[in-house]
């Protein structure tokens, strides 16, 4: 049976990237299809586990790292992909498009796997992405994408879900039942430390839903030193907004994220997780996370045996919590034993029994 992939887009290696990594192990694709392809060789190393794939992109990829400035014509583009008839199977992993992917034979069978609340912007509350003056600007044109990602939302026959939160999203905004299958986390290379340093760390990509600004903010009014893993396009103004007390490390390698979070105190995270890989992979390594009482994370940590909860995005949220951290003696083995419940194995082995039972 030949096999085909197909993702979002290919830039940076994260969560997704490393869900995609799995996803490759399991079905051994034979090509994949994707709007844009800027991601480094090293990476697409990682991600494809060093087989080399034919990938096949759009015309967006002629923009290099700007693509994004087009995401309005993302669902056009995603519904042009072509993909070849002879690939009976086609699994996707969506965080924003994939899903709209359309079938070219009869035969085929279409697999979502949906990693996150898609096109979060069309869906934002929040302000997050745009201004009010700029969301009041492009308004219609939000109104209109957003009733496409519902159409496009059916192209697949069966949706997997993330998480119970994701689940939950999809059966209001997409009205679609799915299957819940967490995802993987490498929680062999992820080891335990029981041995913690004197600093808190958080490890994301630094983009505007991720919070980091708050964190900064917070950690800018105490005297404890804070290490900030990662990269992306608010790089620049969270250095700017960073006291001395604060480090920024490029992300690298898994090998670098491990060193700094399996020594750390804790892992703060202040962002709406879908499911929050990072903070899954610092339990594996005996360190307590401090995130916010919301979505995912609801689902990973264990409020005041794992972690601790603070209820809202604010300084002061984050700084009570930080100070009900230290008054809670954890136990680091505990902490890993709580994350082997979402390994890369048991993913892996549940994504194989729901497709037989689909052939079946």
């Amino acid at each position: 049976m030949k096999k085909a992939l197909v993702v979002d887009w290919l830039d940076k290696y994260g969560g997704a990237e490393r869900v995609i990594s799995s996803l490759t192990s399991i079905f051994d694709f034979d090509t994949c299809y994707t709007l844009v392809n800027q991601m480094e060789k090293k990476d697409l190393k990682k991600v494809f586990s060093a087989k080399k794939l034919e990938i096949h992109t759009t015309i967006l990829n002629n923009f290099g790292s700007r693509f994004r400035f087009l995401f309005f014509l993302f669902p056009y583009f995603v519904k042009k992909i072509y993909i070849n008839p002879k690939y009976s199977l086609i699994v996707s992993s969506s965080f924003s498009i994939a899903k709209g992917v359309k079938k070219t034979a009869p035969n085929q069978i279409h697999i979502c796997y949906i990693q996150a609340r898609n096109q979060r912007y069309l869906w934002d509350k929040d302000n997050i992405y745009f201004s009010n003056f700029l969301r009041l600007l492009i308004n219609p044109i939000l109104i209109i994408l957003k009733k496409i990602d519902i159409k496009q939302a059916s192209s697949p026959d069966f949706l997997i879900a993330n998480s119970k939160f994701i689940q939950n999203w999809i059966k209001i905004n997409y009205n679609r039942e799915s299957k819940l299958i967490y995802p993987p986390v490498d929680v062999e290379k992820f080891k335990l430390q029981k041995l913690k340093s004197e600093y808190f760390v958080t490890a994301s990509r630094l983009e505007p839903y991720k919070r980091v600004d708050l964190i900064i903010k917070a950690f800018n009014r105490i005297n404890e030193k804070l290490i900030i893993i990662g990269s992306g396009s608010q790089l620049k103004f969270l250095k700017k907004i960073a006291n001395k007390n604060i480090e920024f490390i490029d992300f690298s390698s898994s090998s670098v994220v491990f060193d700094y979070v399996s020594k750390a105190k804790a892992f703060v995270h202040a962002g709406i997780e879908d499911f929050g890989i990072a903070p899954v992979e610092a339990q594996a390594c005996g360190t307590p996370v401090i995130g916010l009482k919301k979505a995912g994370l609801l689902e990973t940590v264990i409020e005041n045996k794992t972690g601790v909860f603070f209820s809202d995005q604010s300084e002061d949220a984050i700084l009570n919590a930080i100070e009900r951290f230290k008054n809670i003696d954890f136990d680091p083995e505990l902490i890993r034993n709580n994350a082997l419940r979402f390994s890369k194995e048991n993913f892996e082995n549940q994504f194989k029994i729901f497709c037989k039972d689909i052939y079946k």
